[in-house]
């Protein structure tokens, strides 16, 4: 009967000596966080919260950025109303210029011609002309008939924009002249002229028939006060200031 090698049966424990020890760092250290994982379960309810730590400090402001690239133009909006002219030119400051002629009972009896005058100086070619004619005025006739008061400028009526005037109708009149029918009223011929040079300019009322009408017995002033009264206006067109 063989029996076996004892030198064999005493390196066994040493050739299995080393295996167990590089097994056992792993499992101690798997072992000791599975224990910590059931440990922090287990209190973790009874934990108690700390208070807060203090604010930090604000960091260092940082450096610019990359600039953007340019946008869309936008599109152009609607059109404004128009503003206010400015008309005065700071460089001459505008003074009034105007003229009263006053007649205390003209009791003009004509049927066509001139009625009054008045010489005005007109300081600017660019001003308008502002002319009022009161005064009493009458028209009677047998059958229908129409006169027309006017001014004139120089001998020509105003064209700028249009002539300044006033008429009176009769539509039924009277078989004679010297019957009821004679009423005398204080009228007035008013209006705007412009496009008058400066300089001296004649200023007249005439009285004259209206178109397709025959005219009638015509008073102008009776028994009353009649006047002309001629102002100068600035223009309200727009102008370049300048500045002194």
């Amino acid at each position: 009967m063989r029996y076996p090698d004892t030198r064999l049966l005493l390196l066994l424990p040493l050739l299995l000596l080393p295996a167990a020890f590089c097994q056992t760092p792993r499992s101690k250290q798997k072992g000791l966080r599975q224990r910590d994982a059931e440990y922090l379960d287990r209190y973790n309810g009874m934990c108690l919260q700390g208070p807060n730590g203090l604010p930090g400090r604000d960091g260092n402001p940082g450096i610019n950025g990359i600039p953007g690239t340019p946008g869309i133009h936008g599109h152009d909006g609607l059109k404004g109303e128009k503003g206010e002219c400015m008309t005065e030119r700071l460089e001459e400051s505008w003074m009034p210029n105007f003229k009263q002629c006053a007649w205390k009972s003209l009791n003009y009896g004509i049927d066509l011609g001139k009625v009054a005058e008045c010489t005005f100086t007109k300081m600017r070619s660019s001003s308008a002309l502002r002319v009022l004619f009161s005064g009493s005025l009458r028209l009677k006739c047998k059958t229908a008939c129409c006169q027309r008061w006017y001014f004139t400028f120089n001998g020509a009526e105003c064209s700028g924009p249009l002539p300044i005037e006033a008429i009176i109708y009769l539509d039924q009149g009277s078989l004679e002249f010297n019957s009821t029918i004679n009423i005398h009223r204080t009228s007035s011929v008013e209006g705007l002229c412009e496009g008058i040079n400066a300089g001296l300019v004649d200023v007249a009322v005439w009285i004259g028939t209206c178109s397709d009408y025959p005219k009638g017995d015509a008073s102008t002033g009776w028994n009353s006060v009649s006047r002309i009264i001629i102002e100068e206006l600035q223009n309200r067109e727009c102008t370049t200031l300048i500045f002194l």
